[in-house]
Parts: C-alpha cells; sequence; structure tokens
C-alpha cells in the first residue's frame, strides 16, 4: 500500500517515505511537509522499489525491518535501477550497527534512530545534501539472493519433495547372538487358598455329623 499527499510534485521535491509502523509514517509525514516535500507513502520493500522506479524521488527514508523485502536489499534494488536519489536508513537503537552496515552496503547518506524527529533530520541534513556514495554492496547482489531459489520454491509447491532421511540402526558383531527375552510366566497360586478350602470342608463335615446327618 502507498500514500500520495497532496502537493504538486512539479514544484516541490519528493521523498518516498518506507514504514510499517503508522506512528513513524505520520510523524515523518508532518516533518517534511514542514520542509515543503511532496510526500509518498509506502509500508513494505516490494512496493517501496516500485514507487521508487515511478516517481524517482529526490530523496528516501527506508526502514530496515520492513515486510516482503528488507530496507538493505530494497536500497540495493533501488540504486541498481539508478537515479540520484539520497537514501536515509531509519531503525531502532538495536539495529544501529546493522543500519550502518546497510548504510555503506547500499551508499546511503545517513542514519536516522527511531522514534525520529525532526532535531534528528537537522541534524543529519548537512549529509543528505551531500555527495551520493558509491554502494560496493551491488556487487554482491547475487549473493543476497540463493542460486537454490528455484529449487526452494519447487519444493513449496509440491514440484519437488526432499528425500526423507532413513533412520541409522546400530550393526550388530558378527557372530552375536541375540536373546529376546520370553514373556514372564505367570506366578503360581498361593497355596493358602488350598489349605482354607480342606478346613472349611472339615468344618461342614463335623456339623453333618453333630446333627445327624452323616453317620460316625
Amino acid at each position: 500500500m502507498s500514500r500520495i499527499a497532496n502537493a504538486d510534485p512539479e514544484d516541490a521535491p519528493s521523498v518516498l517515505l518506507v514504514d510499517n509502523n503508522e506512528m513513524t509514517l505520520l510523524r515523518l509525514k508532518e516533518i517534511f511537509r514542514q520542509r515543503d516535500f511532496h510526500v509518498i507513502e509506502c509500508n513494505d520493500g516490494d512496493k517501496a522499489v516500485d514507487e521508487y522506479i515511478l516517481h524517482n524521488p529526490e530523496l528516501v527514508i527506508l526502514a530496515l525491518d520492513i515486510p516482503t523485502l528488507d530496507g538493505h536489499l530494497a536500497a540495493l534494488e533501488m540504486r541498481e535501477h539508478g537515479g540520484d536519489s539520497r537514501i536515509i536508513f531509519s531503525s531502532p537503537r538495536r539495529l544501529t550497527e546493522l543500519s550502518t552496515q546497510a548504510m555503506h552496503s547500499a551508499g546511503a547518506v545517513a542514519v536516522v534512530e527511531k522514534p525520529i524527529t525532526k532535531s534528528a533530520i537537522d541534524d543529519i541534513w548537512d549529509a543528505v545534501l551531500g555527495p551520493i556514495p558509491e554502494a560496493p554492496g551491488l556487487e554482491d547482489m547475487d549473493k543476497l539472493y540463493p542460486d537454490d531459489e528455484l529449487q526452494v520454491e519447487e519444493i513449496e509447491t509440491g514440484t519437488q519433495l526432499p528425500p526423507l532421511p532413513l533412520p541409522i540402526l546400530p550393526a550388530l558383531p558378527t557372530g552375536e547372538i541375540v536373546v529376546v527375552p520370553s514373556s514372564p510366566k505367570p506366578k503360581k497360586k498361593k497355596l493358602k487358598y488350598f489349605f482354607l478350602l480342606i478346613v472349611l470342608s472339615g468344618i461342614g463335615f463335623l456339623a453333618s455329623a453333630y446333627f445327624g446327618l452323616v453317620p460316625i
């Protein structure tokens, strides 16, 4: 998704703002409107490259952690297309080192830390107006896109399935006899039930004799 602010691009320089955080986009839009920029907004890397090619903005504020295509790769795609846009990476403090590396790789002019303020943009404005650095990362574009991308796509679509690994069974030493234990035999019944039966039979015999049912 992208949005273009109500301004005449013929009378004002344009800036492409790329971030998936609405509050950041709102803050940046306000800052650059005050600088009389024509504002184009976008929230993912793929769309950002399309908007860059379409509008050829003078300035790009590009978040590093955006969906579909991260900011570094999006910047390299823009630089590969050409143009004299100046690119600024924006990132939270935890990604400062990564964004600095991306700046040198993609030939960006500066890095600004989030949350972005007007004073932060003022502090880097001299670098924004300076020369555009080279982009040595363009030489590594093939490394950034793996050669097996087609194979991954085939696997995802079901046209090719990776072989399933077979379980590795331990080999038995030569001549070794494997003894399989037999199931345990059922335990013998205890003899107390037998003795109890004899006692009960004796009691019954004596009772019958007492009442004269059985002659003694």
